[in-house]
């Protein structure tokens, strides 16, 4: 049977999910990172000139790169756009971020998966929870959404009252379908809207969540609807990260005891260190229902096994989930693309997931088409966007499939240039938890 459209009949039903939130104490909650995006506007002649005066080889990037100096920024950076791809590395050198603020033209937005989902989620009215670590103005003032709690002294309040310190800045080099650059007497279009972030920051290289906020979890976790993943992938240290997710690790066993309906969900994300990515896996994969990632993180995860797969053929994703759900033993992937999203693994007993990819995609169009998140009414706005003809090719192809996993698959809303390429993952992620409301 072919795809049915079901987004405006889900979409329906957020407002009733919203309701039943609002007249419970049940929530769902986000952690844990945040910080200040610093959004530079791509200038063809800005970028060209660092190519000219600083581009020394042939772009190129490996896994666990960072950017100390211009040469290395115009190598990758180059290398990531000429290939259409998106990802995160560190700068440790502050003479290029001030190079970069002095000849781009910037504006401060909301950085972190746990920051972005929550503030996605709180858009749409519906209350919940958010652990941050970048607790400045910037970031709360941001984040200042009614319904959207912190944890303070034991107690839910408004996020806006745990405000305190400097902000983190991270700096987001966005790049649309089309746009150009030269390398010497050839000209490029980048093939497909994509961006780097570019991380110039030292408290992430840590993560220390609360005892405050653990001990509030764990007693009110009969409470909490789904507990969100996220905010790893800086940590560089491996001895540091074997320590932290020790001590997460009762945390998750102690929700679990408490609560075994709560829905864990982990998205993935660009690691800065291969290892950090291994143990943080390792660990989190025991307690995790659902693992979330983009196709660019799929291939990343074969290719580190040295397994090549196509994400533009869909038997090939497939052949790439199997592994990741082998390897790791999670119940299943979420992927979620420009052109469709898709679950595959163990059936979930009582989640509807089509509704989730259906408000996954919905949410995280929206923000692509308006440039920020979207309220339920600028969602509805969105229904009007015609489906992906890839993502409806796959949802064809996958009917003639005989596979052994629970597999759904839902074509998105497309548009050939979004308003908006950041932040669009995290945001895929809050309209994912409206299926997890019972």
């Amino acid at each position: 049977m072919s795809y049915i459209d079901n987004y405006e009949k889900y979409l329906d039903e957020t407002y009733s999910d919203i309701e039943k939130c609002r007249n419970t104490d049940q929530r769902i909650v986000f952690g844990y990172t945040s910080d200040a995006d610093v959004l530079l506007t791509y200038s063809e002649q800005e970028f060209n000139a660092i190519l000219e005066k600083y581009l020394k080889c042939e772009p190129s990037a490996g896994s666990d790169e960072v950017i100390d100096s211009m040469e290395t920024f115009a190598r990758i950076v180059s290398y990531y756009m000429q290939n259409g791809l998106g990802g995160e590395v560190d700068i440790t050198n502050w003479e290029v971020v001030e190079y970069l603020l002095k000849h781009f033209e910037h504006v401060y937005s909301l950085g972190g998966t746990a920051a972005q989902g929550a503030a996605a989620l709180a858009s749409t009215g519906m209350p919940l929870i958010g652990y941050i670590s970048d607790r400045s103005d910037i970031v709360c003032g941001l984040m200042d959404y009614p319904g959207l709690d912190a944890i303070k002294e034991g107690k839910r309040v408004p996020l806006k009252e745990i405000q305190q310190g400097e902000p983190v800045y991270h700096i987001v080099f966005a790049y649309t379908r089309g746009d150009k650059f030269r390398i010497g007497d050839r000209e490029y279009e980048v093939p497909v809207a994509n961006r780097m972030i570019l991380d110039y920051d030292t408290i992430h290289k840590d993560i220390v969540v609360d005892d405050g906020f653990r001990e509030y979890m764990e007693q009110n976790a009969k409470q909490i609807i789904s507990y969100n993943l996220s905010g790893f992938n800086a940590i560089i240290d491996t001895e540091l990260t074997g320590r932290r997710m020790e001590e997460l690790g009762v945390h998750y066993r102690r929700m679990r005891e408490n609560n075994p309906e709560c829905i864990f969900y982990f998205e993935s994300a660009h690691y800065l260190s291969p290892e950090v990515k291994t143990l943080v896996y390792q660990e989190i994969s025991k307690y995790v229902d659902i693992m979330g990632m983009n196709e660019e993180e799929l291939v990343a995860h074969t290719k580190e096994q040295n397994m090549s797969i196509d994400k533009n053929n869909l038997q090939d994703v497939i052949h790439g989930m199997d592994f990741i759900i082998d390897k790791y033993k999670v119940n299943g992937i979420i992927m979620h693309t420009k052109d469709y999203s898709m679950y595959y693994g163990e059936e979930l007993e009582g989640i509807n997931l089509e509704k989730a990819l259906t408000l996954g995609n919905l949410l995280s169009g929206t923000r692509a088409r308006i440039g920020h998140y979207g309220s339920l009414d600028e969602c509805r706005e969105s229904l009007e966007l015609a489906l992906s003809p890839v993502g409806l090719r796959f949802a064809e192809e996958l009917e003639g499939m005989e596979l052994d996993k629970k597999v759904c698959l839902v074509p998105s809303r497309y548009m050939e240039k979004p308003v908006c390429t950041i932040g669009l993952g995290d945001t895929f992620v809050a309209g994912v938890q409206f299926a997890f409301i019972k």
